[in-house]
Protein backbone atom coordinates (compact mmCIF):
# COMPACT_ATOMS: atom_id res chain seq x y z
CA UNK A 1 0.00 0.00 0.00
CA UNK A 2 2.79 2.43 0.79
CA UNK A 3 4.31 2.08 -2.69
CA UNK A 4 0.95 2.73 -4.36
CA UNK A 5 0.38 5.95 -2.44
CA UNK A 6 3.84 7.26 -3.44
CA UNK A 7 3.22 6.42 -7.07
CA UNK A 8 -0.11 8.29 -7.06
CA UNK A 9 1.51 11.39 -5.58
CA UNK A 10 4.25 11.34 -8.23
CA UNK A 11 1.66 11.23 -11.01
CA UNK A 12 0.03 14.40 -9.73
CA UNK A 13 3.38 16.22 -9.77
CA UNK A 14 3.99 15.63 -13.47
CA UNK A 15 0.69 17.00 -14.74
CA UNK A 16 1.35 19.00 -17.87
CA UNK A 17 0.53 22.69 -17.83
CA UNK A 18 -1.03 24.36 -20.82
CA UNK A 19 0.47 27.37 -22.56
CA UNK A 20 -1.27 30.66 -21.77
CA UNK A 21 -1.12 31.65 -25.46
CA UNK A 22 -1.70 28.52 -27.59
CA UNK A 23 -3.17 26.14 -24.93
CA UNK A 24 -0.82 23.30 -25.95
CA UNK A 25 0.85 21.12 -23.33
CA UNK A 26 4.10 22.64 -22.11
CA UNK A 27 7.21 20.45 -22.39
CA UNK A 28 9.63 23.11 -21.16
CA UNK A 29 8.09 25.98 -19.20
CA UNK A 30 9.04 29.61 -19.83
CA UNK A 31 7.98 32.64 -17.80
CA UNK A 32 6.78 35.55 -19.94
CA UNK A 33 8.32 39.00 -19.55
CA UNK A 34 6.26 41.44 -17.48
CA UNK A 35 6.00 43.81 -20.45
CA UNK A 36 4.00 41.21 -22.40
CA UNK A 37 1.11 41.25 -19.93
CA UNK A 38 0.66 37.46 -20.04
CA UNK A 39 -0.49 35.58 -16.94
CA UNK A 40 0.82 32.02 -16.54
CA UNK A 41 3.52 29.96 -18.22
CA UNK A 42 4.14 29.72 -21.94
CA UNK A 43 5.70 27.08 -24.20
CA UNK A 44 9.02 27.44 -26.00
CA UNK A 45 7.46 28.15 -29.41
CA UNK A 46 5.33 31.01 -28.08
CA UNK A 47 8.27 32.35 -26.05
CA UNK A 48 10.44 32.44 -29.21
CA UNK A 49 7.70 34.26 -31.14
CA UNK A 50 7.27 36.83 -28.37
CA UNK A 51 11.03 37.39 -28.06
CA UNK A 52 11.22 38.03 -31.82
CA UNK A 53 8.35 40.53 -31.54
CA UNK A 54 9.94 42.24 -28.54
CA UNK A 55 13.46 42.36 -30.02
CA UNK A 56 12.96 42.73 -33.80
CA UNK A 57 15.80 42.30 -36.27
CA UNK A 58 18.46 39.71 -36.97
CA UNK A 59 19.85 37.82 -34.03
CA UNK A 60 23.44 36.60 -34.10
CA UNK A 61 24.19 33.60 -31.94
CA UNK A 62 27.34 33.97 -29.87
CA UNK A 63 29.56 31.23 -28.44
CA UNK A 64 28.32 28.80 -31.07
CA UNK A 65 31.70 27.07 -31.02
CA UNK A 66 30.94 25.81 -27.48
CA UNK A 67 28.08 23.55 -28.70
Amino acid sequence: MFFISIKKSRNTLVLKEKCAICSEKIKLRFNPMEEWGIEGSICGDCYSKKINEHYPGDHVRVNKHLD
